[in-house]
């Protein structure tokens, strides 16, 4: 288990001493300040993270911390494994080389595969004593747990927080679940479409006069990954100046409440009940997306320069910003229907691709709106290098999604593909002292 805290002495002269050898070494290599290292060294090499989650939010977090160099272990149900495993079509095609041993399994779904990168996978029944007593030895040696069971589930099992501390005192125990440890829904399972109804992004999601809408993607999944991820990081610091272990308490609802922004602020400062403006804006206008002759593109004039430029350059009505019920955003607002009117009728004359010319280099905020292979065809994926090809053992080259940040102008390395069900359970409990006859044992009963 990788220790982040130094020990033995005051902390103020252990400060002192650090920063005077770090001078007394800067000044033997002589380093230049002045230009930045390319890359970053991964700043979690050496810390193990335990991974007890499936789906999307927690493996979201985990991911991120594997990028970041953590060595994740991901513990799966013995003969499923995450349930995004059996998510598909659509899979990864499978190689003629795939390893024997892994012939028995389904393909590699193409959900899993989306955020399960740099992590290894084992399978472990720890609902069977020789199971638990697996974790036990992986909870002394991790800095770190993560799981997303329904509150109060390991604690059955002997995996709960209080039973973890008291093997590893140093642990950093982040919980996600869907309404958090405590309160009357602390025992309901989380469902990112359930939590958008519930906490509100689905009311506000949709055309005016039309039902209420889920996001094309599991954001409120997405984004708790995210708090949870940088929980985990700020709970490492924390633990780096008190030698303790941390208890996280993260949730779908309460990400998405903090989620929902200024449209909560309007609720809680002024009373406002946000409601449905599909692509447009509730407080700015023109800022909505426009149908063209042969498609769509989104235009934000978000001030009465961009309004100017775009009434003059685009729509080619100079007398706009003049008239009383379009010079200012507040009358805009006030004239919506009859502006976005008379936009849409100018800009149906002519296709995509013209309009987007005449915007290019004006000023004036807009974007197409590209279907998923438009997207990563657009140059700037190409440019920065959005994309990562790996090789994986079951399923050859495959294409993944980039880690979306850059550190002196490099990306983190995806150093393993996505691993396959129980990929490396040998590995890890060889690596936990188990003999080969011993894990013989516990796979012929069904352990791992």
């Amino acid at each position: 288990m990788a220790s982040l805290v130094l020990r033995g002495a005051p902390r103020a002269s252990l400060v002192g001493r650090v920063c005077s050898i770090s001078r007394r070494s800067t000044r033997a290599l002589n380093v230049d300040h002045s230009v930045p290292p390319a890359g970053m060294p991964p700043p979690l090499r050496g810390i193990k993270v335990l991974d007890l989650t499936r789906v999307l939010a927690g493996p979201t977090s985990t991911m991120l911390l594997a990028d970041l160099g953590a060595d994740v272990i991901k513990v799966e149900e013995v003969s499923r494994g995450d349930d995004t495993r059996s998510w598909y079509p659509p899979s990864a095609p499978l190689s003629p080389s795939a390893p024997q041993e892994s012939s028995h399994l389904p393909p590699e779904s193409a959900y899993f595969l989306a955020v399960n990168r740099n992590k290894r996978s084992i399978t472990v029944n720890f609902k069977e004593p020789d199971g638990l007593a697996i974790l036990h030895k992986l909870v002394k040696e991790s800095d770190v747990l993560v799981e997303n069971f329904i509150s109060g589930k390991l604690a059955e099992f002997g995996l709960g927080w209080e039973d973890c501390r008291k093997i590893n005192p140093r642990l950093i125990y982040a919980s996600i679940t869907g309404y958090g440890q405590t309160g009357p829904f602390r025992k309901a399972a989380g469902y990112d479409v359930i939590v958008e109804a519930e906490a509100g992004l689905m009311h506000i999601t949709g055309e005016p006069d039309g039902p209420p809408c889920k996001v094309g993607v599991a954001v409120t999944d997405i984004a708790t990954g995210l708090y949870a991820h940088g929980a985990i990081m700020a709970a490492l610091l924390s633990r780096q100046q008190s030698g303790q272990g941390v208890w996280i308490d993260c949730n779908l609802f309460e990400s998405q409440l903090a989620g929902l922004a200024n449209i909560a602020s309007n609720y809680l400062i002024a009373g406002q009940q946000g409601s449905r403006h599909g692509t447009a804006h509730p407080s700015i206008v023109p800022y909505q997306v426009f149908p063209c002759k042969d498609g769509f593109i989104m235009i934000g004039a978000g001030n009465d320069k961009q309004f100017k430029l775009f009434a003059e350059k685009i729509l080619d009505r100079p007398d706009l910003p003049e008239d009383p019920k379009f010079s200012t955003n507040k009358a805009r607002v006030a004239n919506r229907q009859e502006l976005v009117a008379l936009i849409t009728d100018a800009l149906q004359k002519e296709g995509r691709d013209h309009w987007i010319e005449k915007l290019t280099g004006l000023g004036v905020p807009f974007g197409p709106i590209n279907n998923i292979e438009q997207t990563f065809a657009h140059p700037q994926v190409a440019a920065r290098q959005m994309i990562t090809e790996v090789e994986h053992p079951r399923a050859g080259k495959i294409k993944l999604v980039s880690p979306a940040v850059t550190y002196n102008g490099q990306r983190m390395p995806i150093e393993r593909p996505p691993p396959y069900l129980s990929q490396h359970t040998n590995e890890v409990l060889t690596e936990l002292g188990y003999s080969e006859q011993e894990i013989a044992q516990l796979r012929e009963k069904k352990i791992i």
